[in-house]
Protein backbone atom coordinates (compact mmCIF):
# COMPACT_ATOMS: atom_id res chain seq x y z
CA UNK A 1 0.00 0.00 0.00
CA UNK A 2 1.53 3.32 -1.11
CA UNK A 3 1.68 6.00 1.56
CA UNK A 4 1.25 9.73 1.12
CA UNK A 5 4.97 10.14 0.46
CA UNK A 6 4.77 7.62 -2.36
CA UNK A 7 1.69 9.29 -3.86
CA UNK A 8 3.53 12.61 -3.79
CA UNK A 9 6.61 11.30 -5.62
CA UNK A 10 4.96 8.84 -7.99
CA UNK A 11 1.84 10.83 -8.89
CA UNK A 12 2.01 14.41 -7.65
CA UNK A 13 5.49 15.44 -8.79
CA UNK A 14 5.28 13.76 -12.24
CA UNK A 15 1.79 15.16 -12.85
CA UNK A 16 2.71 18.76 -12.08
CA UNK A 17 6.22 18.69 -13.55
CA UNK A 18 5.07 16.86 -16.69
CA UNK A 19 2.28 19.36 -17.28
CA UNK A 20 4.57 22.35 -16.80
CA UNK A 21 7.14 20.84 -19.14
CA UNK A 22 4.48 20.05 -21.72
CA UNK A 23 3.25 23.64 -21.57
CA UNK A 24 6.48 24.73 -23.27
CA UNK A 25 5.06 24.80 -26.81
CA UNK A 26 7.69 24.51 -29.54
CA UNK A 27 5.69 26.51 -32.08
CA UNK A 28 4.90 29.30 -29.65
CA UNK A 29 8.38 29.54 -28.16
CA UNK A 30 10.04 29.67 -31.58
CA UNK A 31 7.33 32.06 -32.75
CA UNK A 32 8.35 34.50 -30.05
CA UNK A 33 11.79 34.75 -31.68
CA UNK A 34 10.13 35.47 -35.05
CA UNK A 35 7.55 37.85 -33.58
CA UNK A 36 4.67 35.70 -34.81
CA UNK A 37 1.88 33.78 -33.12
CA UNK A 38 1.30 30.69 -35.21
CA UNK A 39 -2.19 30.38 -33.71
CA UNK A 40 -3.14 33.41 -35.82
CA UNK A 41 -1.91 31.73 -39.00
CA UNK A 42 -3.17 28.88 -41.16
CA UNK A 43 -5.33 26.44 -39.22
CA UNK A 44 -4.60 28.25 -35.95
CA UNK A 45 -3.02 25.13 -34.44
CA UNK A 46 0.28 25.39 -32.57
CA UNK A 47 1.70 22.18 -34.00
CA UNK A 48 4.17 20.86 -36.54
CA UNK A 49 1.79 20.59 -39.51
CA UNK A 50 0.58 24.17 -39.28
CA UNK A 51 4.15 25.30 -38.67
CA UNK A 52 5.24 23.56 -41.88
CA UNK A 53 2.44 25.04 -43.96
CA UNK A 54 2.85 28.59 -42.67
CA UNK A 55 6.53 28.98 -41.74
CA UNK A 56 8.40 26.33 -43.73
CA UNK A 57 10.25 23.12 -42.96
CA UNK A 58 13.08 24.63 -40.89
CA UNK A 59 10.68 26.21 -38.44
CA UNK A 60 8.53 23.07 -38.41
CA UNK A 61 11.56 20.88 -37.72
CA UNK A 62 12.42 22.94 -34.66
CA UNK A 63 8.82 22.68 -33.47
CA UNK A 64 8.75 18.89 -33.87
CA UNK A 65 12.10 18.43 -32.12
CA UNK A 66 10.93 20.46 -29.11
CA UNK A 67 7.53 18.81 -28.93
CA UNK A 68 8.85 15.26 -29.19
CA UNK A 69 11.77 16.10 -26.91
CA UNK A 70 9.58 17.25 -24.05
CA UNK A 71 7.60 14.00 -24.26
CA UNK A 72 10.85 12.07 -24.01
CA UNK A 73 12.12 14.20 -21.15
CA UNK A 74 8.88 13.92 -19.20
CA UNK A 75 8.59 10.14 -19.55
CA UNK A 76 12.29 9.41 -18.98
CA UNK A 77 13.75 12.29 -17.02
CA UNK A 78 11.24 12.54 -14.21
CA UNK A 79 11.41 8.82 -13.29
CA UNK A 80 15.19 9.23 -13.08
CA UNK A 81 14.58 11.80 -10.34
CA UNK A 82 12.69 9.14 -8.44
CA UNK A 83 15.87 7.08 -8.28
CA UNK A 84 17.21 9.57 -5.78
CA UNK A 85 13.92 9.54 -3.87
CA UNK A 86 13.97 5.78 -3.41
CA UNK A 87 10.85 4.98 -5.45
CA UNK A 88 12.36 3.72 -8.69
CA UNK A 89 11.92 0.01 -7.97
CA UNK A 90 8.23 0.26 -7.23
CA UNK A 91 6.88 3.00 -9.42
CA UNK A 92 9.24 4.40 -12.06
CA UNK A 93 6.95 3.18 -14.86
CA UNK A 94 3.89 4.71 -13.24
CA UNK A 95 5.73 8.00 -12.81
CA UNK A 96 6.82 7.91 -16.47
CA UNK A 97 3.27 7.24 -17.63
CA UNK A 98 1.83 10.01 -15.47
CA UNK A 99 4.51 12.52 -16.50
CA UNK A 100 4.28 11.59 -20.18
CA UNK A 101 0.50 11.93 -20.29
CA UNK A 102 0.64 15.16 -18.28
CA UNK A 103 3.11 16.56 -20.83
CA UNK A 104 0.63 15.79 -23.61
CA UNK A 105 -2.08 17.62 -21.69
CA UNK A 106 0.30 20.54 -21.17
CA UNK A 107 0.99 20.72 -24.89
CA UNK A 108 -2.73 20.83 -25.70
CA UNK A 109 -3.66 23.24 -22.90
CA UNK A 110 -0.40 25.11 -22.11
CA UNK A 111 -0.35 27.12 -18.91
CA UNK A 112 2.05 29.70 -20.36
CA UNK A 113 0.06 30.41 -23.54
CA UNK A 114 -3.53 30.89 -22.44
CA UNK A 115 -4.36 27.16 -22.55
CA UNK A 116 -4.33 27.22 -26.39
CA UNK A 117 -1.73 24.85 -27.77
CA UNK A 118 -1.35 22.02 -30.25
CA UNK A 119 -3.03 18.65 -30.64
CA UNK A 120 -0.58 16.54 -28.67
CA UNK A 121 0.65 14.07 -31.29
CA UNK A 122 4.34 15.00 -31.26
CA UNK A 123 4.58 14.96 -27.47
CA UNK A 124 2.72 11.64 -27.41
CA UNK A 125 5.31 10.18 -29.80
CA UNK A 126 8.09 11.31 -27.48
CA UNK A 127 6.45 9.63 -24.49
CA UNK A 128 5.84 6.40 -26.44
CA UNK A 129 9.49 6.38 -27.55
CA UNK A 130 10.44 6.00 -23.90
CA UNK A 131 7.58 3.94 -22.48
CA UNK A 132 7.04 1.45 -25.34
CA UNK A 133 9.59 1.95 -28.15
CA UNK A 134 8.38 -1.22 -29.91
CA UNK A 135 5.16 0.61 -30.80
CA UNK A 136 6.89 3.35 -32.79
CA UNK A 137 7.51 1.40 -36.01
CA UNK A 138 3.90 0.24 -36.56
CA UNK A 139 2.71 3.74 -35.69
CA UNK A 140 5.14 5.31 -38.17
CA UNK A 141 4.14 2.86 -40.91
CA UNK A 142 0.45 3.60 -40.27
CA UNK A 143 1.04 7.34 -40.48
CA UNK A 144 3.11 7.19 -43.68
CA UNK A 145 0.85 4.74 -45.52
CA UNK A 146 -2.29 6.68 -44.62
CA UNK A 147 -0.73 10.00 -45.59
CA UNK A 148 0.46 8.68 -48.95
CA UNK A 149 -2.91 7.07 -49.61
CA UNK A 150 -5.14 9.98 -48.58
CA UNK A 151 -3.04 13.13 -48.26
CA UNK A 152 -4.74 13.96 -44.95
CA UNK A 153 -2.27 14.63 -42.13
CA UNK A 154 -4.94 14.87 -39.45
CA UNK A 155 -6.62 11.62 -40.49
CA UNK A 156 -3.23 9.91 -40.61
CA UNK A 157 -2.53 11.10 -37.08
CA UNK A 158 -5.91 9.88 -35.83
CA UNK A 159 -5.34 6.38 -37.22
CA UNK A 160 -1.84 6.37 -35.78
CA UNK A 161 -3.21 7.23 -32.35
CA UNK A 162 -5.76 4.42 -32.61
CA UNK A 163 -3.07 1.97 -33.73
CA UNK A 164 -1.22 2.67 -30.48
CA UNK A 165 -3.69 0.43 -28.62
CA UNK A 166 -3.13 -2.82 -30.60
CA UNK A 167 0.55 -1.93 -30.96
CA UNK A 168 0.86 -1.71 -27.19
CA UNK A 169 -0.76 -5.14 -26.87
CA UNK A 170 1.41 -6.87 -29.47
CA UNK A 171 4.67 -4.91 -29.33
CA UNK A 172 4.69 -3.48 -25.81
CA UNK A 173 6.32 -5.04 -22.75
CA UNK A 174 5.23 -8.55 -21.78
CA UNK A 175 3.25 -8.93 -19.67
CA UNK A 176 1.67 -5.58 -20.49
CA UNK A 177 1.49 -3.40 -17.36
CA UNK A 178 -1.91 -1.95 -16.59
CA UNK A 179 -0.37 1.53 -16.52
CA UNK A 180 0.69 1.26 -20.16
CA UNK A 181 -2.63 -0.22 -21.27
CA UNK A 182 -4.50 2.71 -19.72
CA UNK A 183 -1.97 5.15 -21.21
CA UNK A 184 -2.49 3.75 -24.72
CA UNK A 185 -6.28 3.97 -24.54
CA UNK A 186 -6.17 7.46 -23.01
CA UNK A 187 -3.75 8.78 -25.64
CA UNK A 188 -5.77 7.27 -28.50
CA UNK A 189 -8.95 8.87 -27.19
CA UNK A 190 -7.22 12.20 -26.65
CA UNK A 191 -5.78 12.25 -30.19
CA UNK A 192 -9.21 11.59 -31.68
CA UNK A 193 -10.69 14.34 -29.49
CA UNK A 194 -8.10 16.97 -30.44
CA UNK A 195 -8.50 16.13 -34.14
CA UNK A 196 -12.30 16.24 -34.15
CA UNK A 197 -12.23 19.45 -36.22
CA UNK A 198 -10.19 17.62 -38.87
CA UNK A 199 -12.87 14.94 -39.08
CA UNK A 200 -15.55 17.60 -39.38
CA UNK A 201 -13.68 19.34 -42.23
CA UNK A 202 -13.22 16.00 -43.97
CA UNK A 203 -16.98 15.44 -43.88
CA UNK A 204 -17.48 18.94 -45.27
CA UNK A 205 -14.81 18.47 -47.94
CA UNK A 206 -12.75 21.43 -46.73
CA UNK A 207 -9.85 19.63 -45.03
CA UNK A 208 -6.37 20.55 -46.30
CA UNK A 209 -4.47 17.74 -47.95
CA UNK A 210 -1.01 17.24 -49.37
CA UNK A 211 -0.59 16.42 -53.06
CA UNK A 212 0.89 12.97 -52.58
CA UNK A 213 1.01 12.40 -56.34
CA UNK A 214 4.10 14.59 -56.43
CA UNK A 215 5.74 12.31 -53.88
CA UNK A 216 4.99 9.25 -55.98
CA UNK A 217 6.43 10.84 -59.14
CA UNK A 218 9.68 11.51 -57.33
Amino acid sequence: MMGLDGVFWVWGVPLVAGYLLGSISGALVLGRFSNVDIRAMGSGNAGGTNAFRTKGWRFALGVVVIDIGKGVLAAAGLPMVLTHAGWVDQAALTAGVVAGFAAILGHIWPLYFGFRGGKGAGTAVGAVLVLAPGCILPMLITWLVTLLATGYVGFSTILTGLVLVPSMIYFGPEPLPTDLAIFAVAVAGLIVFTHRSNLQRMRQGTENRFNTQKLWRR
